[in-house]
């Protein structure tokens, strides 16, 4: 009988902890979050103009992840080792350690490239333009790395490179708190406002 009325407990005390930990907590938590932060609860989306936006369909991207730009009218993001790039189902680094062959084959490759995209010297070219994040979906780019592009971006959408600086500025967050992390440029945001600027190229990226 003590057995019965001890396994009788066991599965209420379950049930119970079911009900509330499994059901309760998380529509609360989804509540909450959709009543205080509706567009970040959603996944932070964009439209094309910029103008954050809760439904899918008329979104370009996401504020929080990095997505592929290709073409000299557009600011490059940084490399992503995230499945064949940029694939939010497979978020991850390259896992390549700093003596790895690939990796230095890679960033050797990619220094080259981007060099001789922006008619630079390859020493000119930032870290973060030649390694992928430990995401591989990092939405920002480094200041240093947004300014060798401006000449590029100026040239083929037909403006002078000083307005492109001027976007760059308007998209380059500081530290966060003042302290944490470095300034970055918001690519996507960015882009979108090149977009809006002058609005005769293709209004998502390839």
């Amino acid at each position: 009988m003590t057995i019965v009325r001890s396994t009788l407990s066991g599965l209420r005390v379950l049930l119970a902890f079911t009900l509330l930990l499994g059901l309760a907590y998380p529509l609360a938590v989804t509540g909450a979050g959709q009543a205080l932060f509706g567009w970040r609860a959603d996944g932070s989306l964009v439209r094309a103009d910029g103008t954050p936006t809760r439904d899918r369909a008329e979104a370009v991207g996401s504020a929080l992840v990095g997505q592929q730009f290709t073409g000299d009218a557009w600011f490059h993001p940084r490399p992503s080792a995230a499945g064949d790039g940029y694939d939010t189902l497979a978020s991850a680094g390259s896992n390549l350690g700093p003596e790895s062959p690939d990796l230095v084959a890679a960033i050797t490759e990619r220094r080259a490239q981007v060099a001789a995209t922006e008619g630079v010297d390859p020493a000119e070219v930032p870290a973060d333009a030649v390694t992928a994040s430990g995401s591989g979906l990092d939405p920002d780019v480094s200041p240093a790395y947004a300014a060798i592009q401006v000449d590029r971006v100026a040239a083929a959408r037909g403006l002078e490179p000083e307005r492109v600086r001027e976007l760059v500025t308007e998209h380059t967050r500081g530290r966060t708190l003042g302290v944490l992390g470095d300034p970055r440029v918001d690519v996507l945001g960015l882009n979108t406002a090149l977009q809006a600027v002058a609005p005769a190229l293709p209004e998502r990226p390839e």
